[in-house]
């Protein structure tokens, strides 16, 4: 493994991000994770140094890319709770905008080249045609949607200054886990469908909270797409070598063009897991719009981004397996 190869991944030890640092690492690459470690687990920094570090303290953030000659970011640590964001907006304002602005300005001061952002399908809010394409006016109607907005914003400026090339990608609802089994679906809190779902068919929890079944969809549940990470970070890998190749900017929606309700989840946990999955159903939670679906076209002629592993049941099976809860009868690849 050749040394740091001046990448940084901001928020590496989280989720995402640790799963992109496992791709990397794939690729002979030692990332220089920045963490803060509010939300995630210093377990997961695996494949190269973790640097434990706010955001927001920019001379320290500086010191650190010119230490590690970083000329690469992508980054990806955010609050990223749609209804903690209603609750709770200011924390999403300081992190997020906060964060980002400190973080672009220490790129900025230590002559970094590229930047990737972890952007989301919240910022289009509850878009007027489905599937969303990457022309889809941007209407948030949430406190993260509008941070993330925000943020794309301020990287457009700020790059056109300093002459940063950047990709923008924006997200739909990641799920699963890598097939090793290295790392798992897991979030601090939990809040995401699929592993909750799996705790539920385990009884690990009461049941499985739903927000609404009296949405205008074919099931009256919320309608998502869902996209392995994997593939995911595969889309971050496709991006980096075309702004390496090309500079420039790149603005593209990763997903699976796939719909898939919240009853839809329900049954595939059940039948991945062979235990029945106990539901409660609540009210709507504000900020959440009936459906979201991508359209990859873009990301497809410009990339070559194409799924892999991102039907539902692959998705359901490896997060399940990543908790030991896969049936024995039940095999997928």
């Amino acid at each position: 493994m050749t040394r740091a190869a001046g990448i940084c991944v901001t928020g590496g030890a989280g989720y995402i991000g640790s799963h992109a640092c496992l791709a990397l690492a794939a690729r002979g690459l030692e990332p220089v994770v920045v963490d803060n470690l509010s939300t995630g687990s210093r377990e997961a920094v695996r494949w190269g140094p973790l640097v434990k570090l706010d955001l927001r303290q920019t001379d320290a953030l500086t010191e650190t890319l010119l230490r590690h000659s970083v000329d690469t970011v992508l980054h990806f640590a955010a609050s990223a709770y749609v209804g903690e964001s209603v609750t709770d907006p200011r924390k999403y304002y300081e992190n997020n905008v906060g964060g980002m602005l400190s973080l672009l300005t220490a790129c900025a001061r230590a002559g970094v080249t590229t930047f990737i952002l972890s952007s989301s399908c919240a910022t289009y809010g509850v878009p007027d045609t489905i599937p969303v394409n990457e022309a889809t006016v941007q209407h948030p109607i949430n406190p993260y949607g509008m941070t993330k907005l925000m943020c794309e914003q301020m990287l457009r400026d700020i790059a056109a200054q300093s002459g940063m090339s950047y990709g923008i990608l924006r997200y739909f609802n990641v799920a699963g886990a890598d097939a090793s089994g290295i790392l798992r679906e897991r979030h601090d809190p939990e809040t995401h469908l699929i592993p909750l779902a799996l705790f539920a068919a385990a009884g690990w929890t009461p049941a499985l909270r739903l927000f609404g079944d009296d949405y205008d969809t074919p099931d009256g549940s919320c309608i998502r797409d869902y996209v392995h990470v994997s593939d995911l970070v595969h889309g971050h890998m496709l991006a980096l070598e075309h702004l390496q190749q090309n500079g420039g900017d790149l603005t593209v929606n990763l997903g699976s063009g796939q719909q898939t309700s919240n009853f839809d989840i329900v049954a595939m946990v059940e039948h991945i897991t062979d235990r029945r999955v106990p539901v409660e159903i609540g009210p709507r939670r504000a900020g959440d719009p009936p459906v979201l679906v991508a359209d990859t076209g873009h990301a497809r002629a410009l990339l070559g981004f194409r799924p892999q592993r991102s039907d539902l049941a692959t998705i359901v099976s490896d997060a399940a397996r990543s908790f030991g809860l896969e049936a024995p009868n039940v095999r997928f690849a």
